[in-house]
């Protein structure tokens, strides 16, 4: 079992110390398998499709299970901004070490195979800024997937992103682009209308994930990677403007397209800005 992060915008890192992963069969006693070995881990280098190994090569008795947890060493978690010089703030999870984190919801471990799930842990929809007095600079609610990754796809495309800079700069009537950043790709489950602001706070419709673009190796594109998507029908909208996970803000978006996902299969979406 792995794990890999939906990616967030304003922290340069999100360091978070676990201890060990429970299994809850519906028939039976918690299994329970130690992390120590796993150590600290920055979810924000858990993007792109890259997840990092909790539970490897272990037996885990055949059947249906009903819940999982994650358990955390608050004291040994953190983050930081780059904008502050990386300065370190304290991360709270509420019962992190008692309980854990949660994630409710079946699946099936077949008798005599192998097999492998990843757990999204979303941290653009987990962290928020507590107002007042809190246990922490920061409160970690996590919003968390379970997928199996026999049954997942993924979404991969280029944005121009010097082109949508100048275009926007040149245009009074858009929106500027946020100073030193360089955008991310919003997805939504189905097809939708018109694309939307993460909001935590909203009901409604919000994205399933938020991707950051980066700067490509060898050329003048960014690219961008939507991994672990179950299989079927996806919106994605680019935005370069920065958004509050907590707030409704006015962002702009372009390039809005409706793709296909299927499972093993990367699905290329057209570059972002669309050609007309």
């Amino acid at each position: 079992m792995g794990l890999t992060d939906a990616p967030t915008m304003d922290l340069s890192s999100v360091n978070v110390a676990f201890n060990a992963i429970r299994l809850k069969p519906v028939d039976g006693q918690w299994q329970e398998f130690s992390l120590d070995e796993v150590g600290i881990i920055d979810l924000l280098t858990l993007q792109g499709g890259v997840t990092e190994p909790l539970i490897t090569d272990e037996e885990v008795p055949a059947g249906e299970y009903e819940e999982i947890r994650l358990i955390v060493d608050t004291e040994q978690s953190w983050v930081t901004k780059e904008s502050e010089g990386d300065a370190r703030y304290t991360l709270a999870v509420p019962s992190g070490e008692q309980s854990g984190l949660k994630l409710k919801g079946s699946f099936v471990v077949a008798a005599d195979t192998s097999q492998s799930f990843t757990i999204d842990f979303d941290v653009r929809k987990s962290i928020v800024n507590p107002p007042g007095k809190a246990l922490a600079d920061y409160m970690l609610k996590p919003v968390l997937r379970l997928v199996n990754n026999l049954e997942v796809g993924e979404l991969i495309g280029e944005v121009d992103y010097a082109t949508i800079l100048q275009a926007r700069n040149e245009d009074p009537e858009q929106l500027d682009c946020s100073p030193n950043y360089e955008g991310a790709v919003y997805v939504y489950e189905g097809e939708i209308d018109e694309p939307v602001d993460l909001n935590v706070e909203r009901d409604g419709l919000n994205p399933l994930m938020v991707v950051p673009v980066n700067e490509q190796e060898d050329g003048n594109l960014y690219e961008w990677t939507a991994a672990f998507l179950t299989e079927g029908t996806y919106t994605i909208s680019y935005s370069c403007q920065l958004d509050d996970n907590e707030t409704d803000d006015e962002i702009e978006f372009e390039g809005t397209q409706t793709l296909d996902v299927i499972a093993s299969e990367t699905t290329v979406a057209d570059p972002i800005p669309l050609q007309p």
